[in-house]
């Protein structure tokens, strides 16, 4: 990664307590409100992590130079800084914009050589800022908060974008410290815009909202997860939870019960109501921490800064429209990201001969044509699967002197179509109260540690 978007400082203080403060590049001072550059940004609404590539919201120039919290250069930011003590308590903080000078860039692995050693660069800022964050995420869990630590499993590709090895990428304490202080910050910036107007009309912000989950859903799931032997008391949803994930760690059954767990939850996404962040058990949560990825943390950017300097109370209808749109469009990035995922998942299936005897990955390029297709802003809807590469469910050798695209035998085209009329007109004559309910995608409701 090039685009270093945040950054924390720390340093001791006369009165017993510690002033950390998180950084945020400042993308909204070089990106005007209305500009060319922003209407890029927000047709995007967010960058896009593939297994081989990145597809950036904004041009390299901005995310990966003007912006990038590099090391020992002079850096715009928008900063949240806060006197907290060594159990987590914030005793006071302040919100403004700032330059930062960058002292040392860790990468999480570094950062974690540190904590396990307590030897290194800067090892007495780096363990002091573990402790704090320790306290924080203790006191998170109190309130009620939800402890989805799913593994996370990431492809080593060769030159030709052909997966070669496979590895699960843990979340260890570096990576840790660095997210509670983002939530950290996302909190304390909701909390301040709506508690600075008292009465209504009150002041526009773009939450991120996680509501209760579907009581339908969560009886299911209760009932499923009590065929395995474990208790889901639909009363106390945060403690069993949190419980189960405990209990279910190591144990064959770990993935499913994890995966359906967070099926289970409601979709997160913005708006400009202040409904709260279930998961995480905050009233008031907003998303400050990556405008260089998100354009819903620049549009958040720019609301405080209006109200920083005593600006009125916005209309929140068309912030509401643009915070659809960002979900939307987050949700469509999820997806792009699933099909990536799945032609790295099945190479063999993808795999055809060609008339040269070599082989030609047909259905992973296709794939990922659908997947770079979805993300055009007029693609919301997403595209329809292709069935002349996929029809017929196999790539088949092709005789010599035959078209290389031609990836399968036609016959299949007729055999498949003819196949899905017949299931087609049987599902339709069926009585609607017998009809098989469909399942839908849980893509769209995956809670991912940087997208909470």
């Amino acid at each position: 990664a090039k685009d270093f978007d945040d950054a924390v400082s720390i340093r001791n203080l006369d009165n017993g307590c510690y002033e950390i403060g998180v950084h945020i590049a400042d993308v909204s001072h070089f990106v005007a409100m209305g500009s060319i550059l922003d209407k890029s940004a927000y047709e995007r609404a967010t960058s896009v992590y593939l297994p081989d590539r990145v597809n950036p919201m904004l041009p390299e120039k901005i995310s990966n130079e003007l912006c990038s919290l590099r090391p020992h250069e002079d850096k715009y930011t928008f900063s949240t800084i806060y006197q907290i003590d060594n159990r987590g308590e914030v005793k006071h903080k302040w919100i403004g914009r700032t330059v930062i000078h960058s002292n040392h860039r860790f990468t999480y692995e570094e950062a974690q050589e540190v904590i396990e050693t307590k030897e290194g660069d800067f090892s007495e800022e780096i363990l002091m800022l573990n402790t704090i964050a320790l306290g924080l995420r203790k006191k998170r869990f109190k309130n009620g908060a939800i402890d989805f630590d799913t593994e996370e499993v990431r492809f080593k590709l060769d030159e030709n974008g052909v997966p070669i090895d496979v590895y699960v990428k843990a979340r260890k304490d570096s990576n840790l410290l660095i997210e509670d202080f983002m939530l950290l910050a996302n909190k304390k910036v909701a909390e301040y815009v709506y508690n600075l107007k008292k009465d209504e009309p009150r002041n526009t912000i773009v939450y991120r909202v996680h509501e209760l989950p579907n009581p339908d859903k969560l009886l299911t799931f209760a009932k499923f997860a009590a065929k395995f032997g474990y208790k889901v008391d639909p009363n106390k949803v945060a403690t069993s939870l949190n419980s189960l994930m405990e209990n279910v760690a190591g144990k064959p059954e770990q993935n499913v019960m994890e995966s359906l767990a967070v099926r289970t939850m409601a979709k997160v996404r913005y708006s400009t109501n202040p409904l709260g962040h279930f998961g995480l058990a905050f009233p008031f949560y907003s998303h400050f921490t990556s405008p260089i990825r998100r354009y819903p943390d620049m549009m958040a950017h720019r609301l405080l800064q209006h109200y920083i300097d005593k600006g009125a109370p916005l209309a929140p209808e068309p912030w509401e429209i643009k915070c659809k749109y960002s979900s939307d469009r987050e949700r469509l990035a999820y997806r792009a990201r699933g099909h990536s995922l799945d032609a790295v998942h099945h190479p063999h299936d993808l795999v055809g001969s060609g008339s040269d005897g070599g082989n030609h990955v047909h259905g992973r390029r296709d794939r990922q044509q659908r997947a770079r297709h979805q993300l055009r802003p007029r693609a919301l809807r997403g595209t329809r699967r292709s069935r002349c590469r996929r029809a017929g469910g196999r790539l088949r050798p092709l005789p010599p002197g035959a078209d290389d695209r031609a990836c399968h035998d036609h016959r299949h085209v007729a055999d498949g179509a003819r196949a899905r009329r017949g299931r087609r007109a049987e599902r339709a004559a069926r009585p609607r109260g017998n009809r098989r309910p469909r399942l839908r995608d849980g893509r769209d409701t995956v809670l991912r540690a940087g997208d909470v």
